[in-house]
């Protein structure tokens, strides 16, 4: 069960490196219709940089990614390898990225509420001025269309892949799943019993 979780990991993991990959291609077409919308609005364009607005892959739009795939390609090795330390990383750090792929997906669905919530706190009025909704719409404009497909793709792939490989490792844990090296009786005689599906003798 646990080579079928490793399978589900490595996929999460290229859908981790996928979106950067994507902002790292289409990221400056993407920043070019922002700045042309907020030239349209009669905003400086410097707003972006100086506000931490951006749409390529710099900064955690990539550091983050990759070290959750990292760490998942790390895992599913340890998996693959019949490691008990996999089976335990894999509650863990599948758990953490179910929960986090949640936030990923809040984070992405109230974008504009949360830029325009920013620019109130700073208090000025250039910002406050600003059409997030369509300065976001036009920053959107400059991926295509299969982008969103593919960040659907992606979610589904986290979503069920975290869910299955937990569901893997929690069968892995039932008795009878259990591979070698995982029986808990110390001695050689048990420990052979125990792999052959025997039960321990008793004394």
């Amino acid at each position: 069960m646990m080579t079928f979780a490793a399978i589900l990991q490595l996929l999460v993991a290229l859908a981790f490196v996928s979106i950067p990959l994507v902002r790292h291609r289409f990221g400056g077409s993407a920043k070019a219709n922002a700045e042309a919308e907020l030239r349209r609005q009669g905003v400086p364009v410097t707003v972006l940089a100086e506000n931490k607005l951006s749409f390529d892959a710099s900064g955690h739009e990539t550091a983050v990614p990759l070290t959750v795939a990292g760490v998942m390609l790390v895992v599913a090795t340890l998996n693959l390898l019949a490691n008990p330390w996999g089976e335990t990383l894999t509650w863990i750090f599948q758990s953490i990225v179910l929960v986090g792929n949640v936030l990923i997906v809040y984070s992405n669905l109230t974008a504009a509420k949360s830029v325009q919530a920013a620019f109130r706190r700073k208090g000025d009025p250039v910002l406050q001025r600003i059409d997030v909704r369509a300065l976001l719409k036009a920053a959107e404009k400059g991926f295509p269309a299969w982008v969103w497909v593919l960040q659907n793709v992606r979610n589904v792939v986290v979503f069920a892949g975290s869910a299955l490989a937990l569901a893997a490792a929690a069968v892995a844990e039932r008795p009878g799943h259990r591979g070698p090296g995982s029986c808990p009786w110390t001695s050689a005689s048990r420990s052979i019993a125990c792999c052959r599906g025997r039960s321990a003798p008793s004394r």
